[in-house]
């Protein structure tokens, strides 16, 4: 049985309750003070707590993906498996396994697309990271064999793994229901978790003597991606997409990087650069870096080159209102900025599942083949 199964956590409440109840049972014949009694007390309450706080725990993981197996769980998952497709990897990315969508004759990659694991290496940041491409239905088809498409970069926040991006969040279903029904251009998406470097929470920053997350993201992804699959070398063939820790990297990148995305869109996005355990020291006293790692602030100082920006946030549920409607008034032309406002909605899975079928129409209309 999965970690993330309904088997599981069912069994799990189930016993939750029977330990609650098995308490409340027996508690009056363990009112001694024998150590008998005593032990038996402590054992009660200590299984009902151990099976509550599982039964909670599993149903976080099941809601946020946080990890999608035992093996995972328990950091067994070290593998990245083995080459299965060489004609579609390069020197910069290697594909390692292939799936398909859920769809009637999804089995085809013509008819579902193909969603393939890929282990990505940078070749000046020199940082290898795990994540998954969504190649849509029309890259395989005959007619489209010449054609370039347009590619996104997908991040999760911290600490999600990508596979959040798949499981949780449908990016490949969404955006293959969306391009079939026309409400977006067939399109590319390159999805990973925004830590590159063990479980370090770098934030996107080029660390001094440490991880060149910003490298990677800004100069080798862009560059793998063209050189493997067929999207164009212009900042409008290319956009920036994520939420939380992973939106804050889109919007941070596109501004520092105009000449390799041209546009980006941050869902719940904060503005400045955590500092935190997660994180450890990232700018080592460095004044001019932690400023780069501050979006505001990079605004503030950009040229304006014809990006174009969406925010999200809400009313009432997300902590990052203002910064938003700061980052709004920021924006210069010929940059462009849009948003999404909800009227109530929480950090989570929920509400960004609300905000990217319209984030993924808007990003088409912003970037293309």
């Amino acid at each position: 049985m999965g970690l993330t199964s309904n088997t599981v956590l069912a069994l799990a409440i189930l016993a939750g309750v029977l330990l609650f109840a098995a308490t409340v049972w027996f508690w009056p014949k363990l009112a001694g003070r024998s150590w008998r009694s005593v032990l038996g007390r402590i054992g009660l309450l200590l299984a009902a707590q151990v099976a509550l706080f599982a039964a909670v725990g599993l149903a976080a993981n099941k809601s946020f993906l946080f990890y999608g197996s035992w093996a995972d769980l328990f950091g067994q998952e070290t593998s990245i498996g083995k080459v299965v497709d060489h004609s579609m990897s390069s020197d910069d990315i290697k594909v390692v396994d292939k799936q398909h969508l859920d769809v009637p004759g999804g089995a085809k990659p013509q008819v579902g697309g193909q969603i393939l694991k890929v282990a990505i290496t940078g070749q000046k940041s020199k940082i290898t990271s795990l994540g998954y491409v969504w190649l849509p239905p029309e890259y395989f088809q005959p007619q489209y064999k010449e054609t370039n498409f347009p590619a996104s970069v997908v991040l999760t926040g911290y600490p999600g793994i990508a596979e959040n991006l798949i499981k949780g969040l449908d990016y490949p279903m969404t955006a293959f229901k969306q391009a079939k029904t026309g409400k977006m251009k067939p399109m590319i998406l390159v999805m990973l978790r925004p830590t590159v470097s063990g479980n370090r929470d770098t934030e996107c920053v080029d660390i001094p003597d440490g991880p060149q997350s910003e490298t990677f993201f800004g100069v080798d992804l862009p560059q793998a991606v063209q050189s493997t699959f067929r999207v164009g070398k212009k900042p409008e063939n290319m956009g920036f997409i994520g939420n939380s820790t992973g939106g804050y990297c889109a919007l941070k990148i596109a501004a520092h990087y105009p000449q390799s995305f041209g546009a980006a869109a941050g869902l719940s996005a904060y503005y400045e650069a955590a500092d935190d355990p997660t994180t450890g020291d990232l700018f080592h006293g460095d004044a001019k870096l932690k400023a780069r790692a501050n979006v505001l602030q990079s605004m503030k100082t950009k040229q304006p080159a014809g990006t174009s920006f969406l925010v999200t946030s809400s009313e009432k549920g997300e902590p990052n209102l203002a910064g938003t409607k700061k980052f709004i008034k920021l924006v210069k032309g010929p940059d462009r900025v849009s948003s999404i406002i909800l009227d109530s909605g929480g950090h989570n899975f929920n509400t960004w599942r609300r905000e990217i079928p319209p984030m993924l129409v808007w990003m088409s209309g912003r970037i293309q083949a």
